[in-house]
Parts: structure tokens; C-alpha cells; sequence
């Protein structure tokens, strides 16, 4: 599982760009707070061989899937969430991890980690409060 800031990150296929070669269906770990991109662990070596022949041909766009060969299971398996998931259920899923945290950085006395994790949280709170309000105004 691959934390950022406080918050476990979601695990997705996106677009990278590499120099002027966009690689899509790229899996990726995605940050809910502060928005961070990791190419997953597992496949960092072949997204760095095929950025790198894509780039040396020219190619405007690649597809890393028609390339690749992976087994989706094992890329996210470590993943607490995923973004097929309700996005209430991710942010939920995502303060109770932080509330957690929260409370050991408590416990072990660690100032400055609490501080952090109370701005993860208003962030989170208020993605929640916005998720709640489209609910209700649709």
C-alpha cells in the first residue's frame, strides 16, 4: 500500500506524458489530497523502456497496454481503494485511515505529524461536504 501526506493513494490507470509522447492506460497511484502521480511499482521499469522507445520514434501517443503485458490483480492488490469505488466511500475510506493515524501520531507525540494530518483531514472533510452537496442538489 503506497501512502502520500497522510492518505493512502488510489490505485488507476492515467496518461503520462514523457517529452512530447503521451502513454496512456499507464497504472497509477493517485493521491486524494494533494494530487501526487507514482508510476505503480511494479511496472516502473517498463514504463521507462517504452517512454524511452516512444520517445526515440517520434510517437505522439502509446497505449502501455498494447505494449505490456501485466497481470491486473497484482497491481492492486496493495491498493486500498480503487477509482471504480463510490468517490464517498474513497474519502470515507480515506478519513477513517487519516483519523487512525491521527490518533497514533497522538500517542507516540509527534507534533508536527498531527498538524499535517488535521490539514489532511479539512481537505478530506471538505471533498466530503462537496461530494454530499452534488448528492443532494441532483
Amino acid at each position: 500500500m503506497s501512502f502520500c501526506c497522510g492518505a493512502s493513494m488510489i490505485g488507476t490507470k492515467g496518461t503520462l506524458k514523457h517529452f512530447r509522447t503521451h502513454i496512456h492506460n499507464v497504472p497509477i497511484m493517485f493521491c486524494p489530497v494533494c494530487h501526487r502521480v507514482e508510476i505503480h511499482y511494479l511496472i516502473e521499469n517498463e514504463y521507462e523502456i517504452l517512454a524511452e522507445y516512444a520517445h526515440g520514434d517520434g510517437a505522439a501517443e502509446v497505449d502501455f497496454q498494447e505494449y505490456v503485458e501485466q497481470e491486473h490483480k497484482a497491481l492492486l492488490e496493495n491498493c486500498v481503494n480503487h477509482e471504480n469505488e463510490d468517490p464517498m466511500d474513497v474519502v470515507l475510506s480515506q478519513i477513517d485511515m487519516a483519523l487512525d493515524l491521527l490518533s497514533f501520531a497522538g500517542q507516540i507525540g509527534d507534533k508536527e505529524w498531527q498538524e499535517q494530518l488535521k490539514k489532511r483531514l479539512g481537505t478530506l472533510n471538505g471533498r466530503r461536504n462537496k461530494l454530499r452537496q452534488r448528492r443532494t442538489s441532483v
